[in-house]
């Protein structure tokens, strides 16, 4: 293998600092031959899931219809939501948008749910669809897993985890040096050709989109399995001592449609209260039906797209929510979560954004942002910084393809330096950025593990891999 910071002329700090350009180079390479094929997932995806929310909605919220008079009760919608799918009931109502677009039902069945979008006028049935179970699902679940539950989270989870050493050592990469000024660093070399040229592309959107992907690699983490659901939700989710009711076994996170996530962030992990207690405040004048728990939630406030979940059993509870997470509107200061008692009309809990943790805060608006949900503005940036993404993924590739030596059976990986103890202390620099994302670090140890034990086995893989 090349010796890159051997000379027995060349100054010492020049040594060190070839030596750690070439350690950078090579963490580079390899986080990227894992990572690259999930970035490229991760935009496409992204992409497609944007712009079906932006056209159709995610369930037909988009569709228009002509207002004519005062919108029908929702107990009146109800009802035909249920009598147009045979046994179903309804579990959950999302109001209309605008005045001018349609209301809907999800309907559940022992075959499944289904989503009943209907014109809040005249109550005729404007489409039927499968609730949350649509190309944005689709995409939504390759997105998020893979579709392969468990194993596809935390293989999801490596891949976003070794995306933030990506770019910690590609800015050290790209960052000026050796009469490189900042014009070359922030636009990109026209006059460039062959693989020079595709590596200041790379460099140059790689370094204007680093901060917006640690955005949303850090909002997309804080839904995986360990990183995000066992340390950094656990910690940030909305108490439960403070519903001041009776609490159920379930969590929040039960509100979710087939792993789909449709309630804020930080109440996911916080347990759901009960009705049939004497707690909480009055609230819901008469009835406490679902026209009653409409006309309350107009009452306080609650217009344009916000939803309903009816209770589901004896103990169950209605639920008003608007939030982000569930793209009822662009402002995530606005998120509302409230939970009244089926039996008393009470209100056992109300969750507002200024009741958040300041990270469940943030990721409030991270979410928003990642989805796309703050306005026109959003979308094109989203759109803009995927395709980035995408062709920072592909310029890699080309890069790596150009520098491989033709006609041999290797990976063309960077030299490794032969200066052990600067490589040691590089590899727990390394490994330090790892631990504070548990799955990233378990993979950077594998990597460390094999290159000191099965590769001295197996020269011809180590050749191959080198």
């Amino acid at each position: 293998m090349t010796d890159v910071t051997s000379g027995a002329y060349a100054p010492a700090a020049g040594r060190a600092a070839n030596a750690y350009y070439f350690i950078a180079w090579r963490w580079h390479f390899y986080a990227g031959l894992y990572v690259i094929p999930f970035l490229l997932m991760l935009a496409t995806t992204g992409l497609v899931m944007l712009w079906i929310s932006w056209g159709a909605g995610l369930g037909a919220e988009r569709m228009a219809v002509t207002p004519d008079g005062p919108p029908l009760p929702v107990s009146e919608l109800q009802a035909i939501a249920e009598a147009a799918t045979p046994d179903g009931r309804a579990v959950q109502y999302v109001a209309p948008l605008a005045s001018d677009r349609i209301a809907s039902f999800a309907v559940e069945t022992e075959s499944g749910t289904t989503g009943i979008a209907l014109d809040p006028y005249s109550g005729k049935v404007m489409h039927e669809f499968p609730w949350r179970a649509g190309w944005y699902d689709f995409a939504s679940n390759i997105h998020g897993s893979l579709m392969l539950g468990t194993l596809g989270d935390r293989l999801i989870e490596i891949a976003a985890s070794l995306a933030i050493l990506l770019i910690a050592t590609g800015l050290y990469l790209h960052w000026p040096r050796g009469g490189t000024g900042w014009r070359e660093i922030f636009l990109l070399r026209l006059s460039a050709r062959g693989r020079s040229f595709w590596k200041s592309l790379h460099g140059t959107l790689g370094i204007w989109i680093s901060l917006m992907l640690v955005v949303f690699l850090l909002s997309g983490l804080s839904w995986s399995g360990i990183w995000g659901e066992r340390i950094v939700q656990a910690w940030n989710s909305f108490p439960a001592e403070k519903m001041g009711a009776p609490l159920s076994d379930a969590t929040h996170a039960a509100m979710n449609h087939d792993g789909a996530h449709e309630v804020p962030w930080g109440l996911e992990q916080t347990p759901m209260p009960e009705s049939g207690s004497v707690a909480g405040a009055r609230a819901v004048a008469g009835n406490v039906d679902i026209d009653g728990v409409a006309e309350f939630a107009r009452e306080l406030g609650f217009a344009g797209r916000f939803q309903i979940s009816l209770p589901r059993d004896e103990t169950g509870v209605w639920t008003i929510s608007h939030d982000s997470m569930s793209n009822d509107g662009p402002d995530p200061a606005a998120d509302r979560t409230i939970h009244i008692d089926q039996y008393t009309g009470n209100v056992l809990a109300d969750v507002r954004y200024s009741d958040y943790s300041p990270y469940a805060k943030a990721m409030a608006w991270g979410i928003a942002f990642h989805e796309g949900d703050m306005g026109i503005w959003n979308l094109v940036l989203n759109t803009v910084f995927c395709l980035s993404v995408i062709m920072v993924s592909l310029s890699g590739l080309v890069m790596w393809w150009k520098r491989r030596p033709s006609g041999r059976t290797r990976l063309a990986a960077p030299p490794k330096p032969r200066d052990l103890p600067l490589w040691k202390g590089a590899a727990v620099l390394v490994i330090t950025l790892g631990a504070l994302f548990p799955m990233g670090g378990l993979a950077i140890l594998a990597v460390l593990i094999a290159d000191a034990t099965l590769l001295r086995l197996l020269p011809n893989v180590k050749r191959a891999m080198s």
